[in-house]
Order: structure tokens, then C-alpha cells, then sequence
């Protein structure tokens, strides 16, 4: 190259001088200077800054990934719970978000019940925050209660902590089931804890993927349930979070081992069974006078078959009797639609 065209350092010293000139007259404000000086040095060192303040580890796909893998957790979990507590529960995902371990911890309310889990072979721990309003009613009901839940917040007793403890590993087999068609995980509890915990397991500007989930009990008592996923915790499986996969997994059929699980947990439950001998209308002055030894006619003839209902649903027709000197129901088949009219 000729020697002409090699330039000095003061050659250099003016352009820049001149560049910085030149932008101070396009605009006078400095943060808008600044920021074009700082994308020409950025160009100059071969790398650009980054604002740990705004994390952008996990992609668009990847977030809706994990709702998808959430929304099936969401669904199993609501049928795991309400066979357990014989309650019905409903629950849904509100929110799938990235954000700092920092902003995570002071998003919870306080008190809240954190569990802490691991999801080998995974790597490091997940965490599990339970809103005071659910963990309460769900305890209550495991205590023999109607589900009552408290409003006011408080720390758990040794007795509800560790009842607590049980619902989470619950909570933590169905998480290995939803996981299970992405990448197979085997969960466990390691401990449950409060909010003073949260500062001794992730540094502050840690990226983590936020799951919100919100409950509702009986229609009556509604809180959050939140997952949070650190981001080294799901690195090794990036590549296999999404939405393609996830809708190819859905097609899965369930295993017949799985539906006689499902089996064998229904044939536990109580159910309510009645059986209608007949109807009749009667006024008010009627009811009134009736004593011991009346006779009611009803509407049904002796040859009818009965009404017999589940749950106060009318489901079989059936003939009465006795067996064993006790009165009894033989079931002659299922109801037909409008049958019971």
C-alpha cells in the first residue's frame, strides 16, 4: 500500500474529532449522542452491550412452550387435586413470562409457601410458591374441614407445613407427567419453606421463566400457584422446547396403563345413589294434617320401574325387592334419554 494512503494518528484523531462534531450539530441531545458513539465504538470492539436488566435468554417459541407443557399440567393437576380433596378445583394458566430472579422474589406475597423442588437429570432447583388463601383451605380439607381458607396471611405450624409437604409432591409427580412426552424427569420435594428462603438460592439477576397459574376451590377461595424455572435449569433442554414438539406429543395416546390408574382411582370414590318410588302433589293444609298411619297416593303404578339416580342424575330404571331381609334395587339397564320425564 502506498504510503500516502496509511493514516497517521493524528489523521485519525481529526476524523473522530470531526464525527463527534458532526453529531452535535444533528442533535443537541446527549443521551441521543452518546448512545450513536457508544453503537460506532461497538463496531470498532466487535461486540455489543447488554442490559442484564432486560433478560432475553428464552424465545418467544420457547415461553409458549412451556404454556403449552403447563396447560396440560394445569389440567392434570385440577383432576389430581379434586379426586384427593373431593373438592372441585379449577385451575388455570394466567401469565408465562422471563424475567430476573430478583423481580420473582419481591412479585410473591409475604408470607408465601415456597417448596423447593429438583427435576432430575436436571440440573440446579425449581421453585413452587403457593398463595396463603389456597395452601390454607387445601390443609383445612386434608384435616377433615370444608376447605375453609384465611385471608389473613401467616406462617404455617410444623403440622400444616409438613401436610403441605405432601401436597407438593403431588403437585411434583403430575409435573413429571406433563413433562414427560418433552423430557423425562423424575421430581422430588426438597424442602418447603417461607419467603426468607428465596435469597439463598439464585443470585438476584438470574433469568428465570415465570409459570402463574391461579386456583379457584369450590368456586369459593381463588390464588396463585407460580412456577419458576431458572434458566440453567432448562439449558440442556432448550433446543427441545417447541410448539412443534409439543403438538406433535399431544397426539400421543393415552397407555392403557394410564387409563387403569384412572380406573382404579374412581372405583374408590363415594357416590350418592336414590331411588325415586314415585311422586304425588299435596298443598300446603295437606302436609299439614298428615300423621302417623296416612296413606300417600303417589303417581307410580306398581308394575313402573323406579328412577334410580347418581349424584341427583338420573342414570338406571330398576325393579324394587329385598335381599337379606333389607330393601333393595334390582337395576333392569341404563336410562334412556327423556326416560326420566
Amino acid at each position: 500500500m502506498p504510503e500516502k494512503d496509511i493514516l497517521s494518528q493524528n489523521d485519525i484523531d481529526q476524523l473522530l474529532s470531526s464525527l463527534t462534531a458532526g453529531l452535535d450539530k444533528t442533535n443537541t441531545d446527549p443521551q441521543y449522542s452518546s448512545t450513536l458513539i457508544d453503537t460506532f465504538d461497538e463496531d470498532r470492539r466487535g461486540y455489543k452491550l447488554y442490559n442484564f436488566r432486560r433478560p432475553d435468554k428464552f424465545s418467544k417459541d420457547h415461553l409458549k412452550a412451556l404454556q403449552d407443557i403447563h396447560k396440560e399440567f394445569s389440567r392434570q393437576l385440577a383432576l389430581s387435586l379434586s379426586a384427593y380433596l373431593r373438592l372441585g378445583i379449577e385451575i388455570d394458566v394466567v401469565s408465562v413470562d422471563q424475567l430476573t430472579y430478583d423481580e420473582f422474589a419481591r412479585s410473591l406475597p409475604n408470607p408465601a409457601t415456597i417448596g423447593v423442588l429438583e427435576l432430575n437429570p436436571l440440573p440446579g432447583q425449581i421453585f413452587l410458591a403457593m398463595s396463603h388463601e389456597i395452601i390454607s383451605s387445601v390443609v383445612d380439607r386434608m384435616l377433615g374441614g370444608t376447605g375453609l381458607g384465611e385471608t389473613k396471611a401467616r406462617e404455617l405450624t410444623d403440622i400444616e407445613e409438613a401436610l403441605a409437604k405432601k401436597v407438593f409432591d403431588r403437585i411434583t409427580k403430575t409435573l413429571e407427567k406433563a413433562w414427560k412426552n418433552v423430557f423425562p424427569v423424575r421430581g422430588s420435594v426438597v424442602g418447603v419453606d417461607t419467603n426468607s428462603i428465596l435469597a439463598q438460592l439464585a443470585g438476584p439477576g438470574e433469568v428465570v421463566a415465570l409459570i402463574t397459574l391461579e386456583i379457584q376451590i369450590a368456586n369459593r377461595y381463588s390464588g396463585l400457584l407460580s412456577l419458576c424455572f431458572l434458566y440453567p435449569v432448562l439449558e440442556m433442554v432448550i433446543e427441545q422446547l417447541s410448539t412443534q414438539q409439543i403438538f406433535h406429543s399431544k397426539g400421543k395416546v393415552t397407555s392403557i396403563e394410564d387409563k387403569q390408574k384412572i380406573l382404579n382411582k374412581l372405583s374408590a370414590s363415594n357416590v350418592k345413589i336414590n331411588v325415586m318410588l314415585g311422586s304425588t302433589d299435596l298443598t300446603i293444609g295437606e302436609v299439614i294434617d298428615l300423621k302417623i298411619g296416612d296413606v300417600i297416593r303417589l303417581d307410580n303404578s306398581i308394575d313402573d320401574n323406579l328412577l334410580v339416580k347418581v349424584n341427583e342424575i338420573p342414570k338406571f330404571l330398576g325393579r324394587p325387592g329385598t335381599k337379606k331381609n333389607k330393601i333393595a334395587i334390582n337395576i333392569l339397564g341404563n336410562i334412556k334419554q327423556g326416560e326420566d320425564d
